[in-house]
């Protein structure tokens, strides 16, 4: 894919090409490029047509329906920003008074989108040719282009001081290594990231959701983001923006759990529920602030499993049904489930060295019933915990 790519689309042979590929979706992919071609469109414009029709498709699961009129690379669209977490964030940053944004690292454009949506004008860069291309291309294919500007440079180059705002979103991919966990191999490299709030006191750090808490700068908060359940992302906001040490933002929900992030939560024996807290809620180090919303405990210090003895609904958690608790013995497990005709094993593990697929096989199950399973440890000893499906 190539920056002259989304000129050509823009171009009546472009829309037509886009137009057929869109009527093509779903066939064999040689049958889909044979009856392009045989429609006159030439052969590297029906592939780039039929890529970008395909990595739409992918891309309604972020974007939702603009991702029909967006333009795509694969390595893009991957570590793009979801619309809802992007949504969020400028809409806080506008209630913080921000009018002007610089963006640094915009990717395909999804957080300068939002941005720009919220009422914000936004500098964009991003340091590859292609993805710049593309980002600006989006822009003007939502129509705000004249809120965004976008440019192929070099983040550091950027004067973050002619903003009111910065957010920035350090590549934390190399091309042929795969994903970059140490922040001191990300680009721009850390130390310039994190000198961004002492340059501009309104500066959001978007981040790998494993990152250490220990790299936050002080009083900056921490936010750790899950959509749908899944973990995405976590977000230092700096200087003003901080309104709390620790935030999980459980999306598209919206509700959030807030605390100081290093409270110990209390430790009891198990009840007769399990709840699993949110990854965005463990990974903020709220299980204790959780844990008094149900008026739970945990059975283990170490362990994020908790527990409590009446039910009680809630949007951080999971909540299971225990049935059964006994010390780890496969012999017994599988006795177990074999007298409760459990074929259908739901496994989830804190806490516990055993690999669930490996189990799986182990307990050999059959039957017309399903459950839940937790290996976890309970005062330090390997325990199991039954749950209903």
């Amino acid at each position: 894919m190539t920056a002259e790519s989304t000129a050509r689309f823009r171009t009546p042979e472009g829309v037509t090409a886009l137009a057929l590929a869109a009527e093509s979706a779903g066939r064999d992919p040689l049958a889909a490029a044979s009856a392009l071609r045989s429609a006159g469109v030439e052969p590297d414009l029906a592939a780039a047509a039929l890529t970008q029709v395909d990595l739409r498709r992918r891309a309604v699961a972020k974007f939702g329906p603009d991702a029909a009129e967006m333009f795509f690379t694969r390595a893009g669209l991957e570590q793009a920003t979801r619309a809802v977490v992007a949504d969020r964030r400028a809409a806080r940053l506008a209630a913080a008074g921000v009018k002007t944004l610089a963006d640094l690292g915009c990717g395909l454009g999804s957080d300068a989108l939002a941005a720009a949506r919220a009422g914000i004008s936004v500098y964009a860069v991003d340091a590859d040719p292609v993805t710049a291309e593309f980002a600006a291309a989006n822009a003007r294919a939502l129509g705000l282009a004249d809120r965004i500007t976008v440019e192929c440079a070099d983040a550091t180059t950027v004067r973050v001081e002619d903003y009111d705002a910065v957010f920035a979103d350090p590549a934390r991919r190399k091309a042929g290594r795969g994903r970059v966990f140490d922040p001191k191999s990300y680009s721009p490299p850390w130390d310039f990231i994190a000198g961004l709030a002492e340059r501009v006191p309104r500066t959001v750090l978007k981040l790998a959701p494993g990152i250490d808490h220990d790299l936050l700068p002080a009083g900056a908060e921490g936010e750790w983001t899950s959509v749908g359940g899944d973990l995405v992302e976590a977000a230092f906001w700096c200087g003003p923006l901080a309104e709390v040490p620790r935030r999980a933002s459980l999306l598209p929900g919206r509700s959030e759990l807030t605390g100081s992030g290093d409270r110990l939560a209390e430790v009891g024996g198990v009840g007769a529920y399990l709840y699993d807290p949110d990854p965005a809620v463990v990974r903020a180090h709220l299980v204790a602030e959780f844990a008094d919303t149900v008026g739970g405990r945990l059975a283990d210090p170490s362990i994020a499993y908790v527990y409590t003895d009446d039910p009680v609904d809630t949007p951080f958690a999971r909540r299971l049904t225990i049935t059964d608790v006994l010390p780890f013995s496969l012999k017994r497990l599988r006795a177990l489930l074999r007298e409760r005709g459990v074929g259908r094993l739901e496994i989830r593990k804190r806490g516990s060295a055993l690999e669930p697929e490996q189990l799986r096989k182990d307990l050999r199950l059959g039957g017309p019933n399903a459950a839940s399973l937790a290996l976890t440890r309970v005062a330090g000893a390997p325990t199991v915990i039954l749950c209903e499906a």
